[in-house]
């Protein structure tokens, strides 16, 4: 039989919060991570704002062995090992170097590029013929897998550890490979998340494509707007989520703290055809991606009572509502509740499947909806699909049953994973 799979911990290093605690606080209270980036007003971006997480000098000390920290430069893993390790720990897990590897337990945690400040700084070594200068630790620092390869041997993981990267869709798309994993019993319990590095060399084509906002360089907080008549394209992000996925029967043996479960999922590809394209979705491709999900969940599309969406303040919010509507069948007070947390952290590219999905499942601990923020000029063609009252503009008390999350990707790339509250 298929094991159930649950979600027994949950770690962050979000824009708004680092750390379970900041971070539900910034949901709840609608506290912005989104900020005003001088480095970018000075190298003449259009877009001069950005979501990162403010990681005090002194806390990577925590995480990381003095040796591990000699010459480090890469954001995305300092985000990456801590939102980890502080999943692992809030999962009750121990850490023990003296012991051999947990072949029981594995980790996936995507990113879509890696140690960007590390190459930079390699780069020009090499050019000024300073190679030997590189250090022991530029090829760990600047490999895809870097990530979990720390985060393997942090924790001692024996099981599969590996990198996946699929665009915005790597955090969502990774639960789901986990899933897949512990569902089919080649591992008891997996650590899933993803990340990303911030910094201008990661944001600047963005900023080239003209898909960032420009006008809101002097009111930061403001300038993230999904679902919004006045969004004029996405903020930029990073950071990092994870969570510790294991099968139910390891969970209870453990007595461990079940958050929720997962029921299933699809990923699926729009093949860049039809209205598909490099970096436009193929709605044909979104539809049968959701209505995958919700069929290899067991659930019916009536079932579903909130969405966490991937919405991401550009033109395309309106579509991917439409897609949700066709898929699950529901429209106007019928459809489920939706929200986004991106008004609040930005877009943090491949961190922002596993950042959300923390904080949707947080909903199930918390018995509530976390409030969109910055539609209060709600667009117009939106209800034309989904009544302005199933867009919560503040947190509202409420006990989700089933959760949907969908993320999707540069190359044309969806996945949806549905969540549920745990229930024995």
């Amino acid at each position: 039989m298929p094991r159930r799979v649950v979600i027994t911990g949950l770690g962050v290093c979000a824009p708004n919060g680092i750390g379970l605690h900041d971070f539900t606080e910034g949901l709840k209270d609608g506290k912005s991570g989104i900020r005003f980036q001088p480095q970018l007003q000075d190298l003449g971006f259009g877009c001069q704002i950005a979501a990162e997480p403010l990681v005090p000098d002194n806390l990577a000390n925590n995480y990381f062995t003095p040796l591990q920290l000699r010459g480090l430069n890469a954001s995305g893993i300092v985000y990456g090992v801590i939102a980890g390790t502080d999943a692992w720990k809030d999962a009750g897990l121990k850490m023990d170097r003296s012991t051999g590897p947990d072949w029981d337990t594995g980790i996936i945690f995507g990113t879509g590029i890696l140690g960007v400040d590390k190459f930079r700084e390699s780069i020009h070594l090499v050019d000024d013929h300073k190679v030997r200068r590189l250090g022991s630790t530029t090829v760990l620092q600047t490999m895809a897998s870097g990530i979990s390869a720390y985060l393997g041997g942090i924790l001692g993981c024996g099981n599969q550890v590996t990198t996946n990267s699929s665009a915005c869709t790597t955090g969502t798309e990774g639960i789901l490979m986990a899933y897949d994993r512990i569902q089919s019993g080649k591992a008891k319990r997996m650590l899933v998340g993803s990340c990303s590095d911030s910094g201008p060399y990661v944001w600047g084509g963005f900023d080239a494509m003209r898909i960032l906002p420009r006008q809101y360089n002097e009111r930061p907080t403001k300038g993230s707007r999904p679902m919004s008549a006045t969004a004029a394209g996405f903020v930029p992000g990073s950071g990092a989520g994870a969570l510790v996925l294991e099968s139910l029967e390891s969970a209870q043996q453990r007595n461990a703290t079940i958050y929720a479960e997962v029921l299933g999922g699809s990923v699926n590809s729009g093949g860049q055809r039809g209205e598909g394209s490099m970096t436009a979705p193929n709605s044909e491709a979104v539809i049968r991606c959701i209505e995958e999900a919700v069929r290899n969940s067991g659930v019916e599309k009536t079932e579903i009572d909130l969405i966490n969406g991937h919405l991401t303040a550009t033109s395309k919010d309106t579509l991917e509502l439409k897609n949700w509507s066709r898929a699950l069948e529901r429209s106007g007070t019928d459809f489920p509740y939706v929200n986004s947390f991106k008004g609040l952290v930005g877009h943090c590219l491949a961190a922002a499947g596993s950042i959300e999905c923390v904080g949707a499942v947080l909903q199930f601990k918390e018995n509530v909806i976390f409030g969109n923020v910055n539609c209060e000029d709600l667009n117009q063609e939106i209800e034309a699909h989904v009544s302005s009252s199933r867009i919560p503009r503040k947190t509202e008390r409420y006990r989700p049953k089933i959760i949907a999350k969908a993320s999707f990707g540069f190359g044309d790339v969806n996945a949806c994973v549905i969540f549920s509250a745990f229930n024995d």
